[in-house]
């Protein structure tokens, strides 16, 4: 299976490369593995998506059979993303949006959120996964202002200055950064803070990081333990979960938003819904330099 070729339509020209050959070229990649488990499909799985083999879908249910609320935590992390999209665009004005490993596309996503709220955001999706970025192509083709890339979010610059990131955004002006999910796959030796960094300091003064980020589990800590040794072997990917400290340490320069760095329930709760606690931590914080709006 190969990733689907994009649709070609009439771009402006940078750097010599049109924006749709740029992106071309990138997805001229090997031939997709089916029989290895990708994370962004097993995530697709886990939020009821049809985009996954059934290699992920054996590696989804062994993740779950081993700490039983997964599915939920993650899921719920879906719509802390929602409600972080929407109190971005809503209430603190926001137009633009990058999303780090976004993922294959399912329902909720950041264009749909944004422009329930605001029709003309834009939207640049980034992921490593050439199944999740076909799907997205297919998905945003006749969609304007909102585009997919295959990119590695451990390369700042190579994703700040891919023709399709500078065609749609304008990273002159305020934008939203979203890792959600995706920073407790990279380990402490690849220095995802300075990642972080990277992407902070070339965003414009008034842009905005969120972040969802696997914490340690207080109270199914060895359910946890095997869930996430299981998932190593199954795809060859760590997850590292980290504490509220060591994810703040990350932020240092930027205010963080209320409520804080908290677990995603707690933050910004739909009113007279409760949820149970999960073990994830999510965070937005504001870049100075422009006012951070209150609502």
């Amino acid at each position: 299976m190969r990733p689907a070729t994009p649709r070609r339509s009439t771009r402006v020209k940078l750097s010599g490369m049109d924006s749709i050959d740029a992106a071309e070229w990138a997805l001229n990649v090997p031939e997709i593995d089916p029989y290895k488990p990708s994370p962004a499909r097993i995530y697709d799985y886990w939020l009821g998506g049809s985009q996954n083999f059934a290699v992920d879908r054996q590696a989804g249910e062994q993740a779950m059979a081993a700490l039983p609320n997964l599915q939920d935590a993650i899921r719920a992390n879906r719509q802390f993303l929602g409600r972080v999209v929407h109190h971005l665009a809503a209430d603190l004005g926001v137009t633009q949006f990058l999303d780090l490993g976004s993922g294959v596309p399912t329902v909720g996503n950041v264009h749909e959120v944004a422009r329930y709220v605001n029709p003309t955001a834009k939207v640049v999706y980034v992921d490593i996964d050439p199944v999740a970025i076909a799907h997205a192509r297919a998905l945003l083709a006749d969609v304007d202002g909102v585009e997919a890339i295959l990119a590695d979010l451990r390369q700042p610059d190579k994703v700040l200055t891919h023709p399709l990131v500078r065609e749609t955004l304008d990273l002159s002006a305020p934008v939203a950064i979203l890792t959600f999910a995706v920073f407790h796959f990279i380990p402490d030796d690849q220095h995802p803070d300075a990642m972080v960094r990277a992407y902070t300091e070339h965003a414009a003064p008034g842009s905005y990081l969120a972040m969802s980020h696997g914490a340690p589990d207080t109270v199914l800590p060895r359910e946890q333990d095997t869930m996430m040794n299981d998932y190593a072997q199954s795809t060859g990917v760590r997850i590292i979960t980290r504490d509220a400290d060591q994810i703040g340490g990350w932020l240092t320069g930027l205010d963080i938003q209320p409520p804080g760095l908290v677990t995603i329930d707690q933050w910004r709760p739909e009113p007279g819904i409760e949820q149970p606690t999960y073990a994830v931590y999510g965070v937005l914080a504001h870049k100075p330099g422009a006012p951070a709006q209150t609502a």
